[in-house]
């Protein structure tokens, strides 16, 4: 079986680069694990002035792989707490980290570009978070992060709705950096990064350290209540539902339980 996360690191910049095209790069538990090893040696690496994280086919991410979420829910729970995780290490990294996204970032994908530090996107990449249309919710650190980027009201439009938004839609909200035509997206992104690394390490270090603490503040805010509303969502009647209508190619049936 190929590698689902491919690492390449050269000129003081690092490519992460997602590497399961046929499955529209959907997070498994082995991709994911693959993404906390990446993440975990490019952190420690003080050659890397500049991480990119990019995918192989035409989606970018459709998030957590369904099939895998539908098999943990008949077993009892669906289990996000790895792509928390995989989340919170990409946002730790020291470097500034860069994400490419050139096709559909959906839910988990979406999460994986907002998570860091900046978005290029082509004019083909789309943005949603339709967890709603499964039965799902986001979990709650992850709504925030939301909403501390591009507000609340467009926050609760884009979870309510479930409905995608183009590229330019996204650059607009804030969501996005820059948008470039599809062909361009590589040197677009290469000219971004080596921007960055001619600039003194130190100094971005500090500078990234600095903005990540002045917009972690939402990370204290007491939420026992709202994390015992996001466990009752993934126990839910509902989710499995969802899940269910997915596989089966039809709408679902909610009933609110």
């Amino acid at each position: 079986m190929a590698d689902e996360v491919l690492t390449e690191s050269r000129d003081h910049t690092c490519f992460v680069t997602l590497n399961r095209p046929g499955k529209r790069n959907a997070l498994n538990a082995a991709m994911i694990a693959q993404l906390r090893e990446a993440f975990e040696r490019v952190a420690a690496d003080s050659d890397v002035r500049v991480v990119v994280v990019r995918a192989n086919g035409s989606a970018f991410c459709a998030g957590l792989d369904l099939r895998e979420m539908a098999a943990q829910r008949e077993a009892g729970e669906a289990d996000l707490g790895g792509l928390e995780k995989v989340l919170e290490d990409l946002e730790a990294c020291p470097q500034p980290t860069i994400a490419a996204v050139q096709g559909d970032a959906v839910a988990g994908g979406c999460e994986l570009a907002l998570h860091c530090d900046l978005r290029v996107a082509a004019d083909t990449a789309r943005f949603s978070m339709p967890l709603a249309r499964i039965g799902l919710a986001v979990p709650v650190t992850l709504t925030w992060k939301l909403v501390d980027s591009i507000g609340a009201a467009k926050t609760n439009e884009l979870l309510f709705t479930g409905e995608a938004i183009a590229a330019e839609t996204a650059c607009a909200l804030g969501l996005v950096n820059r948008v470039v035509p599809a062909e361009e997206l590589d040197s677009a992104l290469e000219s971004l990064a080596r921007q960055i690394t001619h600039n003194a390490p130190l100094s971005v270090r500090a500078m990234k350290a600095f903005v990540r603490r002045a917009s972690g503040g939402y990370r204290t805010l007491p939420r026992d209540d709202l994390e015992e509303m996001h466990r009752r969502v993934r126990m839910s009647a509902d989710l499995q539902e969802g899940l269910a209508a997915q596989r089966e190619r039809r709408l679902p049936r909610f009933r609110g339980e």
